[in-house]
């Protein structure tokens, strides 16, 4: 039996399958205003049509100077929750259950004005110097946080993803490599996960949904952030009610690093067995079998796929067919799809579509 077609149940909602649309920025927002358009609509839908169990949206600012670039989605205003909603509707009713990341790019942003970082310092050399944030605006920006959590539930999406990875603002805060404070938020370890726990802790108050975080566990630097470092994140998270860690890496500082189909799914295993915690396997992940691998030898809880699903919206639908499980096509594709048997077709149709008769 297939793991990676079997349905998943996180918290108060269950996904029909293992597989996740990854976060991706797709850099759309072309009035420069944050305003989801319907490019963003269909794009998100057709990946639930296709079968994904979870779809979450790029990266999501939670205000105008956190975006990583001007043509980035927003969250900081209630003019977006019209925009979001028709995202959240449309996928839904592709039988998909739909999240939103939200973020903070922190000194990575590429936005006019000022941008802001736990510490003044520059990601490179051709990046513009931040400014150190003070203790009122860090808290001020942990209640933007908490704001954005009540329009995603406003726009009625399932599942919240914060963005603590890739070097962005919360992962700042958290590596010793980019947080050189020496207040309540820097420092030790305990301090320099201060602003993340805040944030979490903040969320909760108004999001009783899944939460995620994505982080970055590994920096590819001899000083940054060890294993064992993210092990504790991860313990500190999950009692905090963080249902699932998605285990990215790399970007708080440049580095080099040695890509290769799976590359980071070894970082999901450990953090999953030495936290305890569910995990989510990411990085050139792109046939069903190496998904099939990574779920069946427990390295991982969910399959997060990325740049695959930008080449085929309808990824889970091939990887069925390779591991040789039927699922129920949409019905205006199920003729080019091999026959199954009415018995079968009516056994996996309650988990595409919940509550509706197969046509």
């Amino acid at each position: 039996m297939s793991l990676l077609f079997t349905p998943y149940k996180m918290g108060n909602i269950v996904l029909r399958n293992r597989i996740v649309m990854s976060p991706m920025c797709m850099h759309s927002v072309f009035k420069e205003d944050g305003v989801a358009t319907e490019w963003h609509q269909t794009h998100y839908a057709s990946r639930a049509a296709g079968g994904a169990g979870l779809i979450l949206l790029e990266s999501t600012a939670i205000n105008t100077q956190g975006r990583i670039s001007m043509d980035d989605l927003g969250i900081w205003s209630d003019d977006h929750i019209e925009g979001l909603g028709k995202i959240a509707k449309a996928s839904q009713e592709n039988g998909a259950k739909i999240g939103v990341q939200l973020s903070h790019a922190g000194r990575k942003a590429v936005v006019e004005g000022p941008i802001y970082a736990p510490t003044a310092l520059a990601f490179n050399e051709k990046s513009e110097t931040p400014e150190e944030m003070t203790i009122d605006k860090i808290k001020e920006t942990i209640e933007e946080f908490k704001k954005a959590a009540v329009r995603v539930k406003q726009a009625g999406f399932d599942v919240i993803e914060l963005h603590a990875a890739h070097g962005y603002l919360i992962n700042q805060f958290l590596s010793p490599l980019s947080n050189k404070r020496t207040d309540e938020y820097g420092g030790s370890r305990e301090n320099r996960f201060r602003f993340l726990k805040e944030i979490i802790q903040e969320v909760n108050q108004v999001w009783s949904n899944p939460l995620l975080v994505r982080i970055s566990a590994n920096e590819y630097h001899p000083d940054g952030n060890t294993m064992d470092d993210f092990v504790y994140f991860a313990k500190e998270m999950k009692k905090l009610g963080v249902e699932l860690v998605d285990c990215s890496s790399g970007a708080v500082v440049s580095a080099k690093i040695d890509v290769f189909p799976g590359y980071q799914v070894p970082l999901a295993e450990d953090v999953k067995h030495g936290a305890n915690v569910p995990t989510g396997a990411v990085g050139l992940i792109t046939c069903a079998l190496q998904a099939e691998e990574i779920l069946k030898n427990q390295r991982a809880d969910l399959i997060f796929i990325g740049r695959e699903f930008l080449r085929n919206p309808y990824w889970p639908l091939y990887a069925a067919e390779k591991l040789g499980v039927y699922i129920t096509p949409p019905t205006q594709y199920r003729r080019a799809w091999n026959e199954i048997s009415p018995e079968q077709s009516h056994s996996v149709h309650e988990r595409w579509y919940p509550g509706k008769e197969p046509v």
